[in-house]
């Protein structure tokens, strides 16, 4: 199934995501023409289980597509909504219908059958119809709810991709089921710190194409720059990074199957955070001037990678949980905990 759903996505993203489309998005109109491809395709519904519509893939296999989304610069929530539609599958809810997204973090509560509270910098959330989220309390419940309901605070990351406030007030949920026993109430944002990780990855690839082409064709001093040691070492850097990044989330999505692991989701994390500030100032170093003109579409991924790794948790917010999950264990588990994958608060994983 992976190279089945590799192959189209990438032809699906090569036709409608050129650099052109990318940027006539950054105006803030929805994309519907792009939107439509897109679900036409199936891909929101891909993690979500056959009972219920979807594809019942695993996370292993829609791991090119968050990479391929990367790389492609997609101005759209697809990973949200893939991610948001394999919650309320694992719940027992139907897939949302149209593009959705989710509440990583915030203060939502459900007080008899109403929401209340802040969801912060939700993606696309003035834009899409529905959010997932898990509220918080002693019992979470994954929540569907209907943004229109709510007070919206519009934003954008660097990119210029939405990132809206929701404040919900008494608002009555679409749809909603308990969390799954078991499940950390912070699922979502560990899910979005796994998606983020492989977009970034994809987006590194995408910069490391971009500076090794220009580096072959640009010429000084009567050769290509390319040829320059210094150059090669900083392209051979970003390369570097790139495939940290790649085998990093690769492991992290092979080893959730169909649910999230800790430890390898915040890992990849973390490893794909560093990569995004290195590989951009390298593909900018290596490009010059023309690198960051507003004609040229290395931007439109480096602006991403600037954007995606503070996103769901940056590189020191993820590695001080690790860091202290790993002292909290003790010397003796440390070789057990990075091999098995069990750090003392790290050790959930859920199905």
């Amino acid at each position: 199934m992976r190279q089945v759903f590799d192959s189209t996505v990438e032809r699906l993203f090569a036709d409608i995501a050129s650099p052109a489309a990318v940027l006539a998005c950054e105006d803030g109109a929805w994309p519907q023409a792009m939107w439509a491809a897109v679900e036409e395709s199936g891909f929101p519904l891909a993690l979500a289980p056959e009972a219920l519509g979807g594809a019942g893939a695993s996370w292993a296999d829609v791991c090119g597509v968050m990479r391929l989304a990367g790389r492609f610069n997609v101005p759209l929530p697809l990973p949200e909504t893939i991610l948001a539609n394999w919650l309320l599958g694992a719940a027992g809810l139907a897939p949302a219908g149209g593009p959705v997204s989710i509440v990583g973090g915030g203060s939502l509560r459900l007080q008899g059958s109403l929401v209340s509270g802040k969801a912060p910098d939700v993606p696309w959330g003035g834009t899409v119809p529905l959010v997932v989220a898990v509220t918080g309390g002693s019992a979470p419940m994954v929540v569907l709810l209907p943004t229109e309901a709510a007070s919206q605070l519009d934003g954008a990351n660097a990119a210029a991709e939405p990132r809206t406030t929701l404040l919900f007030e008494d608002v009555a949920p679409v749809a909603q089921a308990p969390l799954p026993a078991g499940w950390p109430a912070d699922v979502l944002l560990l899910g979005g710190a796994l998606v983020r990780a492989a977009q970034i990855a994809g987006a590194l690839e995408g910069v490391l194409a971009m500076a090794t082409g220009y580096a072959g064709e640009r010429v000084q001093f009567g050769k290509p720059i390319g040829s320059f040691q210094a150059i090669q070492h900083q392209v051979a850097v970003l390369a570097e990074h790139a495939a940290a990044a790649v085998m990093a989330c690769e492991a992290a999505f092979a080893a959730e199957d169909t649910r999230i692991v800790r430890l390898q989701a915040i890992a990849a994390k973390i490893c794909a955070s560093e990569a995004a500030g290195i590989g951009a100032g390298i593909a900018h170093a290596v490009h010059g001037a023309i690198g960051f003109t507003h004609e040229h579409s290395l931007h439109l991924s480096t602006r991403r990678l600037w954007s995606w790794r503070s996103e769901f948790g940056s590189a020191s917010t993820w590695s001080q949980r690790l860091g202290r999950a790993v002292c909290a264990a003790g010397p003796e588990a440390f070789w057990p905990g990075i091999t098995d994958g069990r750090f003392g608060t790290l050790q959930e994983q859920y199905a």
